[in-house]
């Protein structure tokens, strides 16, 4: 539950997942030759001018194709791997405004599935009337050169160990199931594994916007992907359209501070959601104050660290696997009801499942064992994107205390699980830093006041280190804010899309 493995996809996304490809038959064709704007360097020529070749791909309405992109930039003539894209074209009335690229975060998230799964039916259909909706698996992830790991059993054993080790064994044990995940990862995907960084993948972006022979990027992003799409805004400024980065992450943050950040965003929702649940008499963690709440809970997973509970299949619910369970519900109001009736039930009853299901959800295992490999590449991207939060146990022992501060009930879990980038065998090629983007076109940041992924204020900050950044606010609960249900939202995002006018810098919803 490294914070960057719990920063991954909005609400949306969750609902998106698991939505496969089925085999493509080719009946569509386009030129798409890079633009004279694209500005491409004369090694990247046969990049940008590449031809895509759509094809149907089982979904109705969509086409999908392969993008070919280096595997390292700084030697373009060398490897090339493939990168899956889908686009469905816009059909409705109005002057058709280009190509929208979408991206749900992560990182980690299939972009597809995403768009086939929500984006490319679920936007505002004003949006989608004048835009083809467009993504692209990024590099490392789902069916682009997947990064792959561990095997399905592996996954499950990783996913059960003790993130709260309470002696000398238990942290030898969590540290070997890093190193073991670290070591899979090398093993079988050592080529691909430098090559994986948020800069690349915005280089490819670039590519994809030639190729659809769009002078300019417009792009909505959700959580990581607001990353994403501040780095293609650093690296390409005046290449930069229409760009929304909802649920904003803060890029001038070290890991370790990233990860206190999104702890306490953690207890600022489950705040909420204890608040939420003692309106209700059947409230499984009562009817008092959220700290009463937060000391029941607590003391719940103190229960299953002694002792797992059924879950009517031979994994049974102990901590690990109940927190990230608990965790996934905060990402969506709509999900607290669940919540309430599967910390009912594992309470109450001695029954796991519904906890193990939301777990296994946001983990994306699916109904056979396996895994996609979310998790695989969510540590590839974000272990090459930063140094490491903690180099060594003795670092994460030092830095409880200030976890547990920012939460009593998530703390020390998140803290010990900032150690997995210690042991990966990659160095990081990234570093915190400001994104400015000058002289980029105004760039729409949003933020929700209760985020529990990607806290509030890293909104605020990445608007105000863009020197084009224009802040949106939602007053409310969840992961990311277009298409939650906030009219005032939506209908500032959609002008903005629409017609290029950002709301005045500083609204809120």
């Amino acid at each position: 539950m490294d914070f960057r493995r719990l920063l991954r996809l909005s609400a949306a996304g969750l609902a998106a997942a698991g939505l496969l490809l089925s085999g493509c038959t080719s009946d569509d064709s386009s030129s798409g030759e890079a633009s004279p704007e694209s500005g491409a360097p004369t090694a990247l020529k046969k990049y940008y001018g590449q031809k895509i070749d759509w094809h149907g791909c089982g979904v109705p309405e969509f086409k999908c194709a392969s993008l070919r992109v280096p595997l390292d930039y700084d030697r373009p003539n060398g490897t090339e791997i493939k990168l899956a894209i889908a686009r469905k074209k816009a059909t409705g009335p109005g002057e058709r405004l280009g190509s929208l690229h979408v991206n749900p975060g992560g990182p980690g998230g299939s972009a597809i599935d995403y768009l086939q799964g929500y984006a490319g039916i679920g936007y505002p259909a004003p949006v989608r009337d004048r835009y083809d909706m467009v993504a692209m698996d990024p590099r490392g992830v789902a069916r682009s050169a997947p990064v792959e790991c561990l095997t399905g059993k592996e996954m499950d054993a990783h996913t059960q160990v003790d993130q709260t080790p309470d002696e000398p064994a238990e942290r030898s044990l969590l540290a070997e199931s890093f190193k073991k995940l670290a070591e899979s990862c090398e093993k079988q995907s050592a080529e691909l594994l430098p090559h994986v960084s948020t800069v690349e993948a915005a280089r490819d972006m670039d590519i994809f916007r030639a190729v659809l022979r769009d002078e300019k990027l417009t792009y909505v992003g959700a959580s990581y992907g607001t990353f994403l799409g501040a780095t293609y805004a650093e690296l390409f400024p005046r290449r930069v359209g229409r760009l929304v980065l909802d649920g904003a992450m803060d890029p001038s943050l070290p890991a370790e501070e990233l990860n206190r950040d999104q702890t306490a965003g953690f207890e600022t929702a489950f705040q909420a959601f204890a608040e939420d649940c003692a309106k209700h008499p059947d409230c499984p963690l009562g009817t008092g104050a959220p700290e009463e709440a937060g000391r029941r809970l607590t003391a719940f997973f103190k229960a299953l660290d002694r002792k797992p509970i059924p879950t009517g299949e031979p994994r049974k619910l102990g901590e690990s696997l109940a927190t990230t369970g608990v965790i996934n519900a905060m990402y969506d109001e709509s999900a607290w009801p669940g919540l309430r009736e599967s910390l009912s039930s594992a309470i109450d009853d001695d029954d796991g499942s519904g906890l193990l299901a939301l777990a296994d959800s946001y983990y994306e295992r699916e109904g056979d064992g396996s895994y996609t490999n979310l998790m695989f590449a969510n540590a590839a991207v974000n272990c090459l994107d930063l140094p490491p939060a903690f180099e060594k146990p003795a670092d994460v022992d030092a830095a409880v205390p200030s976890f547990k501060e920012a939460s009593p009930v998530f703390g020390t879990g998140l803290a010990w699980a900032s150690l997995n980038c210690a042991y990966w065998p990659t160095n990081a090629t990234g570093t915190p830093h400001r994104i400015e983007a000058k002289g980029a076109p105004p760039i729409l940041v949003v933020g929700t006041t209760r985020d529990p992924a990607t806290p509030y204020k890293w909104a605020r900050s990445l608007a105000e280190q863009l020197s084009s950044g224009v802040l949106l606010t939602y007053n409310g609960d969840g992961h990311t804010a277009y298409g939650r249900g906030s009219d005032c939202v939506d209908t500032a995002i959609n002008t903005y899309l629409l017609e290029g006018t950002p709301p005045k810098n500083g609204k809120k919803c």
